[in-house]
């Protein structure tokens, strides 16, 4: 497993972040429970390295109802109080209740496109993008501009870039990489 040539941020010595980047990085998912798992994830990152929010993502699961988008946008003060409370996830008050509204913009988004794919679509084409030594682009800054204007907190161009990363519609994988694809 570990002979082959991975991404250089790839840390080789955690087997979670082996296998996301394997598995999960750069990879297709439509998903709509990964594409709001992925959201929230991501909006936590914000300010924090990727290999510390998926060493807690159990937690996060299991905090956040396995990303139930209809349940956690129905949390009140008390789950609030609870989720700052859990040492499991990130406790970032601003960060919870961002998560909790974000689920609410997110139904929107499902009711008007009757997914929230078909609503990435309409930035990507549904196509894949090939590119690496990024963190933001045009894609990413014009998504977050029309989340932003949604209502959605964290979801800046760099978050995005990354959100977009992570459910495959940018291909980031560096060159000498073993899953690089142009």
């Amino acid at each position: 497993m570990t002979n082959k040539k991975r991404c250089f941020w790839c840390n080789l010595d955690n087997e979670l972040y082996v296998k996301y980047h394997d598995e999960e990085w750069c990879q297709p998912n439509h998903d709509e429970q990964y594409l709001f798992e992925m959201l929230i994830l991501e909006s936590f990152q914000a300010g924090l390295s990727w290999e510390t929010i998926l060493n807690r993502r159990e937690n996060f699961r299991k905090a956040f109802d396995n990303f139930d988008v209809n349940k956690v946008s129905n949390y009140d003060e008390e789950k609030v109080e609870q989720l700052i409370n859990d040492p499991g996830i990130i406790r970032h008050k601003l960060k919870i209740t961002s998560a909790i509204n974000n689920a609410k913009v997110f139904l929107e988004i499902q009711e008007e496109y009757g997914t929230f794919y078909e609503y990435i679509k309409t930035f990507t084409d549904d196509k894949i993008i090939y590119e690496n030594d990024k963190t933001t682009s045009t894609l990413s800054e014009n998504l977050s501009k029309d989340l932003k204007k949604r209502g959605m907190k964290f979801v800046g161009p760099t978050i995005m870039y990354s959100y977009l990363q992570a459910i495959g519609c940018i291909n980031s994988h560096d060159n000498d990489c073993f899953l690089y694809k142009k």
